[in-house]
């Protein structure tokens, strides 16, 4: 039923389509006074041949007459009256079976079905949206971005240059509205003064478009913009963005992060006021094939384990978690903490072996860069010759090919990174270079997130998603400050405590063993409190700092409706 009246509503506010309703009017009054006509001479006709019909009788003689029907059980016999049959019927004929069906197909049946396309491509929003996030392109950062928003209830809008584009997304359930992208009048139609963020992932010209043409209209709504190349980032900022992200440069660091190259150390990925949270690779460390309650790291260095990145899976810890090789660590401190860590556990012993990066794309090339700041030598492989920058840092040649592989150094190679911007490909190799080396650490990246179990499976220790890290850094500006992602599907929330909580210690509350979500903080007037003692009480009014999954912190809201 909202549908329908939707559909009327845009019908009517057409102009063109209550013209063309009008006209159908007229034409059907101009019809239905020519049936009368007939009906009336018919019946006087009849008299005149002195044979009395009843007025229904005329209205069923004109009829069957006019729709060419001519049932002939009733008939004129005079030259007069049959002169008047076929007056009636050709104009039967020329209203009923061409005027009528190509005026009601044009002036209503063809607007009708228009109206029913534009009310789910609409050009304007409602005037109760606010709070909503504009994007401008539907590529795999912002479907990810979608998932993501609608989980936690904020609602947005896909803008689209073209209609078929636009149906094509409604039929995926996108909401969408159609507008040109460098058209004030479309960000105007879009309800920008009550956004929460306009976010642009299309090339770096036309997000420079974007900006200034929004900041044209509203001077306060945040812009986030993605940008390809360095040269844009200033130029970005001047048409009047809040936030430039080189996700390829993001990817980059990432994938080098989780990089073993004979080094174990923490690094930070999220800070959340004076909590900070971070990841340690283990390898080669004084932890590996330790439980996590024999580390004893709390009462060291004064760190919480969180959990633990297993083969790209994250799990919570428990005292039983045993640290392997490839164990990445989950920590929550202080930065002094962490830095504690770093100066006990920190294994500084790279590997003279240079690191394999297949794909010298953007993201490979950054790789690079962020490989090279932790002091580790890399080969990047790439096939495309114009790629090449610095001979000594590239092989030329297939990836697929085993002589390339063998020139880059992948039977020495404590890891390699596999960068193309194509799943499919990934896979591949994925499979190929553990086929070559079983104990090689093999870290992949993933366009879409549907591809991130299919890439696990073929072998690969980390899948970083492309989609997730750029929807993650896009809804970490959105300017809540009651969630942070720091990872896919590994979220930082803040909540007051709910009332079944209140005045019970973290012990006593049992959120880590219902839940799966752990507190690493406690947020009071005084300040924040980093890894309290589990013995802290849950006074009323504070608020909690959790770190949990998305089906953990889920299970949080439901068992404590918060």
């Amino acid at each position: 039923m909202k549908i329908l009246f939707t559909q009327i509503s845009y019908f009517i506010k057409n102009k063109p389509d209550r013209r063309n309703m009008k006209l159908l009017l007229k034409f059907t009054l101009v019809l239905f006074f020519i049936i009368a006509v007939f009906t009336v001479t018919f019946h006087y006709l009849m008299s005149f041949e002195g044979r009395e019909f009843s007025w229904l009788t005329g209205l069923y003689w004109t009829l069957t007459v006019m729709s060419t029907l001519g049932f002939g059980d009733i008939t004129f016999e005079t030259d007069l009256g049959r002169t008047f049959s076929v007056l009636v019927l050709l104009t039967g004929m020329l209203f009923l079976l061409i005027l009528f069906p190509f005026i009601f197909i044009n002036f209503f049946y063809s607007p009708w079905m228009k109206a029913q396309e534009q009310s789910r491509v609409p050009k304007a929003l409602d005037e109760g949206m606010k709070g909503h996030v504009i994007l401008t392109n539907y590529d795999p950062v912002t479907q990810a971005l979608i998932k993501k928003l609608v989980r936690i209830h904020v609602p947005y809008v896909v803008l689209v240059t073209k209609f078929e584009e636009g149906l094509k997304l409604r039929e995926m359930d996108v909401f969408v509205m159609l507008g040109e992208l460098d058209d004030p009048k479309t960000y105007t139609n879009a309800r920008v003064n009550e956004a929460a963020l306009v976010a642009t992932t299309t090339t770096d010209v036309m997000n420079t478009s974007v900006a200034f043409t929004v900041r044209e209209v509203c001077p306060k709504v945040p812009i986030i913009a993605t940008c390809n190349y360095p040269a844009s980032e200033d130029i970005l900022e001047l048409a009047g963005c809040n936030h430039v992200l080189r996700l390829g440069e993001i990817m980059g660091t990432y994938l080098a992060r989780r990089a073993s190259g004979g080094d174990a150390s923490a690094q930070i990925i999220g800070k959340f006021e004076d909590l900070n949270i971070a990841e340690a690779t283990v390898k080669g460390s004084q932890l590996v094939g330790l439980k996590l309650k024999e580390t004893n790291l709390r009462a060291h260095v004064g760190v919480s384990v969180l959990g633990i990145w297993e083969r790209g899976y994250y799990e919570a810890a428990s005292p039983e978690t045993m640290i392997e090789e490839n164990t990445v660590l989950v920590l929550a401190g202080t930065e002094e903490q962490i830095q504690n860590y770093n100066r006990q556990y920190c294994v500084k012993n790279p590997s003279s072996a240079p690191l394999v990066i297949i794909g010298g794309g953007r993201v490979g090339r950054a790789t690079g860069r962020a490989l090279a700041a932790r002091g580790l030598d890399y080969r990047i492989v790439e096939k495309v010759q114009d790629r090449i920058k610095d001979t000594g840092k590239y092989v030329f040649g297939d990836a697929a090919d085993y002589e390339t592989l063998s020139k880059a150094g992948i039977q020495n190679a404590p890891c390699v990174l596999i960068s193309t911007h194509e799943d499919d490909v990934n896979t591949y190799l994925t499979i190929y270079c553990r086929k070559l080396r079983p104990d090689i650490q093999v870290i992949t990246r993933a366009t879409y997130d549907r591809n991130l179990s299919t890439i696990h499976r073929a072998g690969a220790d980390f899948v970083l998603s492309y989609a997730s890290m750029g929807s993650n850094n896009i809804l970490n500006l959105l300017n809540r400050s009651d969630t942070l992602m720091v990872a896919e599907g590994l979220d930082l929330i803040k909540i007051k405590v709910p009332e079944s909580l209140e005045g019970k210690s973290i012990a006593e509350s049992d959120i880590r063993k219902e839940t799966g979500c752990t507190v690493i903080a406690l947020k009071r007037a005084g300040g924040m409190e980093v890894n309290p003692d589990p013995s802290s009480i849950l006074e009323k009014g504070i608020e909690i700092v959790l770190i949990g999954t998305v089906e953990a912190e889920n299970k949080f809201f439901k068992e404590f409706e918060v």
